[in-house]
């Protein structure tokens, strides 16, 4: 028996009062002078619904205004049902796809896909550092695609034609990804020194680039050489939590998006990893994800013009 779709994905007013009701849920700010509840809303027949006057800045508003949704023509419940589907989707959903099943043009579901991944993307320095006392912090690097005007030369070994990506998990809690410049420990090092508390225990594979880091008080490796677990003198030594998110990362990013802009990498790594940090063992549901990137559009934007700017 088929599912019946919530109003917020069929109806525009459905999808803005969801909307106002995550967003406004401690009061109206005013999307231009940020004062609190200090206006109306506004009536008429050339007035669509959802737009208030702010009696502080004289100035109209609606739930969109200052968000990655401001300016789109896309109705309002169309962005809800893409931000459920990329949410809900666990090796992410493709631009064909998306357009396929919201109706809109191939170009309008890239640049829709890309405006949720930009609402995913937590605040630059907004979260504590990852780990602490007696907690296990997880990092290793992964390669995907090829640099942009790179390529392998046959016979050619190693990752130098490829990019780098860095990603740091505290077992059994969040994980943050960074597109590094290139592999040594002048690209590592600083990355983990400002994302890892210093009182825990980190845990790395045996490449050359994590021996003799002094960053946190504990540092353990296993060589995957010989093993992918060896138990320590505090328990298990491992990176199988991130070797398991490369392995939905990678399947996504060469089964599903196929291709990467060097430019738009930040973005997808974004993607994967708001899904991780919402997973359903941290307690999270598809629906409870999706509000959580709604919450996430806030005082962000992203133009078509700069969705290119590397």
């Amino acid at each position: 028996m088929p599912t019946k779709m919530p109003a917020r994905f069929t109806d525009a007013t459905a999808a803005r009062k969801h909307l106002e009701a995550l967003l406004w849920a401690e009061g109206r700010p005013c999307a231009h002078c940020g004062v609190l509840d200090e206006s109306t809303a506004l009536k008429g027949k050339s007035t669509r619904p959802g737009v208030y006057w702010c009696n502080a800045c004289q100035k109209p508003f609606s739930v969109t205004v200052g968000t990655v949704y401001e300016g789109s023509k896309i109705p309002l419940n169309t962005w809800l049902y893409a931000n459920h589907l990329l949410c809900s989707s666990k090796k992410g959903i493709s631009g064909h796809q998306l357009a396929r099943m919201l109706g809109v043009t191939y170009k309008s579901a890239w640049f829709m896909g890309h405006r949720i991944r930009a609402a995913m993307a937590p605040v630059p320095g907004s979260e504590p550092p990852l780990g602490g006392e007696g907690k296990v912090v997880e990092a290793d690097e992964a390669y995907i695609g090829k640099k942009d005007g790179k390529r392998k030369h046959p016979g050619a070994g190693g990752y130098g034609h490829k990019r780098t990506v860095l990603s740091l998990v505290e077992r059994g809690g969040k994980i943050r990804s960074f597109k590094l410049g290139g592999s040594s420990r002048d690209h590592v090092a600083p990355v983990i020194r400002a994302n890892v508390h210093p009182d825990s225990a980190l845990h790395t594979d045996g490449a050359q680039v994590y021996r003799g880091l002094a960053i946190t008080k504990g540092h353990a490796s296993v060589d995957h050489a010989k093993e992918y677990v060896r138990q320590g003198s505090a328990g298990p030594v491992h990176t199988n939590t991130l070797e398991g998110f490369f392995s939905i990362f990678k399947r996504g990013m060469v089964g599903t998006y196929q291709h990467c802009g060097e430019q738009h990498l930040d973005r997808y790594l974004a993607e994967f990893d708001f899904r991780m940090n919402h997973r359903v063992k941290l307690g999270y549901s598809d629906d409870m994800r999706a509000d959580v990137a709604l919450q996430g559009i806030a005082g962000k934007r992203l133009t078509y013009r700069r969705t290119n700017a590397a």
